[in-house]
C-alpha cells in the first residue's frame, strides 16, 4: 500500500470516485487536480474566508450514493493549507475506518471520526444548495419537495402561497436550471414573488451558473433598484449575489453602478459584493473604488475584515496588495493606516 500523505492519495486509493465542493463563499466544484495541487501547497486556496479553506468532499462508489466530509482548515499567510493539520486529520480518519472508504461506518466508527476540530456544519441554506447540486451532478432524484416548489413556480398555487414551499425544492430547481423548464419558470415568476420566496430563490441562485435570459432578467431587476428614488438596499444586495453566477459583463456592470453612487454603496451592498460577487474586483480601478466606498461607510472594523479578507483571495491578491503603498483617496488613504496600525498592535499583542 502507498503512503498516504494528502486527502487525494486517500481518496484515489479508496478506489471510488469523489467531488470537492468549496463551501467556503460560492459552493461550487474545485477541479481535483486544482485541489491536489493546493494540498501540494503549490497553490493557494482558490476561495478563502477568514482565513479558512471551508469545503465538502463527496465520495463514492458504484452505488452512487456518495458519503460527505464538511472540512475546514486554517491557512497560512499566503493562503497554503497547513499539512500538519491535514495529516492530523488523516490520522483521525485511518484510526476510525482505516483506507477503505467505499463501505459503510458503524455508530462507533462514525463517532470517532466525528471527534476532531476539522469538521463542521454548514448553514442550513448552504446544506440544501450543496444537496441539490451533488444529486443534479451524479443524476440522483431530487427531494421530496422538488414537484410543490414546481408548482409555487409555475403560479399554480398562487404567489401568496408559499409557506408550503421547500427551501429544498427551491435549490432542487436551481440545481436544474436546465432541465424541465426551470429557468424559464424561475426568471417569468421573479416579477411577482413575496418577499420571502424571493429571497430564498436569489440565495440558491448565488451558487449555480446562470442562463443568459436568467442573468439578463436579474440585472434588469437590479437596474430598476439602482434606479429607484427609494432602492431596497437589501434587495439589491441579493440581486448582486445571485448574478455571481452570470455573464460576467452584467456583474461587473451592476458593481460599477452600485460604486458609482455614494447612495447605492450601502455597507449590506459591499458585504454582498465582497462575499459573493468580487469576480469584477479582479479590476484595479473598481477594486480601488470598492474600498474608496468601504472607507467612507466610516465602520473601520468592517473595512479591516473584508480587506484582510479579499486579500487572501489568490485573484485579488495583487490588485488589492499594491494599494497599501499607491496615493489613493484621503478617505481610503485613512482607512489604510488604520488598518496597517491594527495589523501591528495584533502583531505586537501576539508576541507579548
Amino acid at each position: 500500500m502507498e503512503t498516504i500523505h494528502t486527502l487525494t492519495d486517500l481518496l484515489v486509493n479508496s478506489g471510488c470516485q469523489y467531488h470537492i465542493y468549496d463551501i467556503s463563499r460560492r459552493v461550487q466544484l474545485i477541479d481535483n487536480e486544482q485541489f491536489a495541487a493546493v494540498e501540494r501547497a503549490s497553490q493557494p486556496y482558490p476561495y478563502p474566508i477568514q482565513r479558512q479553506a471551508q469545503f465538502a468532499i463527496a465520495y463514492w462508489n458504484e452505488e452512487k450514493q456518495p458519503w460527505i466530509w464538511f472540512l475546514k482548515f486554517q491557512l497560512d499567510e499566503r493562503g497554503l493549507l497547513s499539512q500538519g493539520d491535514v495529516g492530523q486529520f488523516l490520522k483521525y480518519v485511518l484510526e476510525a475506518m482505516g483506507t477503505r472508504l467505499g463501505k459503510e461506518m458503524s455508530e462507533e466508527q462514525q463517532q470517532k471520526l466525528s471527534n476532531n476540530p476539522f469538521t463542521f456544519k454548514p448553514t442550513d441554506d448552504k446544506l440544501a444548495v450543496f444537496h441539490s447540486l451533488l444529486r443534479a451532478e451524479l443524476d440522483l432524484t431530487t427531494s421530496q419537495y422538488y414537484q410543490h416548489a414546481r408548482d409555487y413556480f409555475r403560479g399554480d398555487l398562487g404567489w401568496d402561497n408559499w409557506q408550503t414551499v421547500g427551501l429544498q425544492g427551491i435549490t432542487d430547481m436551481a440545481a436544474r436550471l436546465g432541465q424541465e423548464e426551470n429557468g424559464r419558470l424561475i426568471r417569468t415568476s421573479l416579477r411577482h414573488l413575496a418577499s420571502e420566496p424571493r429571497y430564498a430563490l436569489l440565495g440558491a441562485l448565488e451558487h449555480v451558473a446562470l442562463p443568459e435570459k436568467l442573468s439578463t432578467t436579474l440585472r434588469e431587476l437590479a437596474q430598476f433598484e439602482c434606479e429607484s428614488d427609494e432602492p431596497d438596499l437589501f434587495l439589491l444586495a441579493a440581486y448582486a449575489r445571485a448574478l455571481s453566477g452570470g455573464k460576467p459583463e452584467q456583474l461587473e456592470s451592476l458593481v460599477s453602478e452600485i460604486l458609482a453612487s455614494a447612495r447605492l454603496s450601502h455597507q449590506e451592498v459591499l458585504i454582498a459584493i465582497a462575499g459573493r460577487a468580487w469576480q469584477p474586483l479582479t479590476t484595479p480601478a473598481l477594486a480601488e473604488k470598492f474600498l474608496v466606498r468601504l472607507a467612507q461607510t466610516g465602520n473601520q472594523g468592517l473595512f479591516n475584515q473584508l480587506f484582510a479578507d479579499l486579500v487572501m483571495m489568490p485573484s485579488l491578491r495583487l490588485v488589492l496588495l499594491p494599494l497599501l503603498h499607491s496615493s489613493p483617496s484621503p478617505e481610503l488613504a485613512s482607512a489604510l493606516v488604520a488598518l496597517q496600525q491594527a495589523a501591528t498592535q495584533g502583531k505586537n499583542s501576539l508576541g507579548r
